[in-house]
């Protein structure tokens, strides 16, 4: 474990300007989780255009600090209207509410930021210790290797993700055909363009981000314009844990945190399947089950603790094998392209100064989203119920803004808005929209590695089942598509016709 290294990060991040991107980008993230239709992956993918000319380090700072605090952010909508600022707040919204509007709103927000700052904290401990001898780990593979833990992780994304199996694979196949219009990587030929010049570069990530995420959300938005959820008090009364309250919850807090970090680790599956599994296995185990749904503090901490701990445990495998972790992870490996910095084993190697970065930022931003949140809940809380109407107008212009800055032409804007069209029917059909994007961001890399394979053995594709690793992950991926179609078939067979 570098300490050296880490405390020269955090050094430099509390110098003036990155310390103001830190506090900028967890404040941004913190209101934006909070004001209901907007999300932390649309505030990130915004973002992306403000990037292309700082220095990489303050980027990484800005857009790390933006994911901590949209997760933790979206507790509040939650709790207060009993709508999820973010998706991995919907197992929040079960008691927090319930809880808020029996009077105690200061005792369910004071229970989410604190088991968000710890499980932060502990997923941050993991994320600090793992990182590096995975990364060493992962250098000794090879492009067989890569292909088939790209395809093994398509195929978790797939089965984890909100729907079908069938549907998650959709998506995924789908995400993976919008990225070969462009240039053929092996013969430097022209495909799937059409005859149309501005796709020889294919389609950029950044304006397909923006369309699928920000103008997808906001089509659907405003085809509801006039909805007013139902509203809880705020108080900030009881807000602050005392320590008979961390003996109380501190196995649950611990549990969860764990288990937000190693689902987190998983790729492509993300905060909200986290948050789901440590609020399943806590009502579980708890000798209350009964109060679950209707207010329970055990839900709260379950739930906060889970998934601000995917957020760290995200990171591990970004880090280490330039896998994402998450959706919002797959927009950072956009934004270190942009700069030209690879994700994978070697940047540890190659940029150590962008690794630490990250890591250093995902334990400030985590303290400083902590002393935010509960000196200001209150004041943000208000800014949650700013009218739609006059909210969407503005993200909409900085979608144009950003899409149309990437290259200057009309072109990425178009693409933004059929993207966002695309988005709205995906998830109008319930097809998710987390395959479609890991599928963009990672067919290219996984083609690149399967053609450097072949390459290297003259067409042939048995090193798939005689080397350990990708044998091991082609098993995997297939128990991965068998399993749900086993449960599903037990299931019919135990229920009567």
């Amino acid at each position: 474990m570098d300490f050296g290294a880490l405390g020269g990060a955090i050094g430099q991040i509390l110098s003036p300007w990155p310390f103001f991107m830190l506090f900028l980008g967890t404040f941004l993230g913190i209101v934006v989780g909070a004001i209901p239709g907007l999300t932390g992956a649309m505030l990130i993918a915004l973002t992306l255009p403000l990037t292309f000319y700082m220095e990489p380090f303050d980027a990484v700072v800005l857009l790390v600090a933006m994911y901590v605090g949209a997760i933790s952010g979206g507790l509040i909508t939650a709790t207060l209207m009993r709508m999820p600022g973010t998706p991995a707040s919907v197992m929040t919204t079960f008691d927090g509410y319930p809880m808020a509007r029996s009077g105690r709103p200061g005792r369910a927000l004071g229970l989410g930021i604190t088991a968000s700052f710890v499980g932060g904290l502990i997923a941050w401990g993991v994320l600090f210790t793992v990182t590096k001898p995975l990364s060493v780990l992962a250098t000794r593979f090879g492009p067989f290797e890569y292909f088939t833990l790209i395809m093994m992780a398509m195929v978790l994304i797939a089965s984890v993700s909100e729907g079908s199996l069938v549907k998650g694979l959709i998506s995924g196949l789908l995400g993976m055909l919008v990225s070969m219009p462009g240039v053929d990587p092996a013969t430097g030929m022209p495909r799937m363009t059409f005859d149309w010049y501005m796709l020889n570069g294919g389609l950029q990530l950044l304006p397909v981000l923006i369309g699928t995420f920000a103008v997808s959300q906001i089509i659907k938005d405003s085809l509801d314009l006039g909805a007013l959820p139902d509203r809880a008090e705020m108080s900030s009364k009881g807000m602050m844990m005392s320590l008979r309250d961390f003996l109380r919850h501190g196995v649950n807090l611990i549990r969860s945190s764990f288990i937000g970090t190693f689902i987190g680790i998983l790729p492509g599956v993300g905060a909200s399947i986290g948050s789901v599994v440590a609020y399943t296995v806590t009502k579980n185990v708890s000798s209350e089950p009964e109060k679950f749904g209707k207010g329970s503090e055990e839900g709260i901490v379950a739930s906060e603790a889970a998934n601000n701990a995917t957020v760290s445990g995200a990171l591990i495998p970004l880090i280490a094998m330039g896998i994402p972790g998450s959706v919002i992870d797959a927009i950072l490996i956009g934004a270190l392209t942009i700069h030209s910095i690879q994700p994978g084993p070697t940047l540890f190697l190659t940029n150590s100064d962008i690794v630490w970065a990250m890591i250093a930022t995902a334990l400030l931003a985590n303290i400083l989203m902590w002393l935010l949140m509960t000196s200001s809940v209150r004041h943000i809380s208000s800014l949650i119920y700013l009218p739609r109407s006059f909210v969407l107008p503005v993200v909409m212009m900085f979608c144009v803004i950003g899409s149309y800055a990437l290259n200057n032409t009309m072109f990425d804007v178009w693409v933004m808005l059929l993207f966002g069209v695309i988005g709205f029917l995906l998830e109008w059909a319930r097809i998710p929209l987390g395959p479609f994007v890991i599928g963009f961001v990672l067919a290219p890399l996984a083609e690149e590695k399967l053609r450097s394979g072949l390459m290297m053995t003259a067409g042939d594709l048995s090193p798939i089942v005689t080397r350990p690793f990708p044998l091991a992950f082609t098993i995997t991926a297939i128990a991965l598509l068998v399993w749900p179609l086993i449960s599903e078939y037990r299931k019919r067979r135990r229920t009567p016709e």
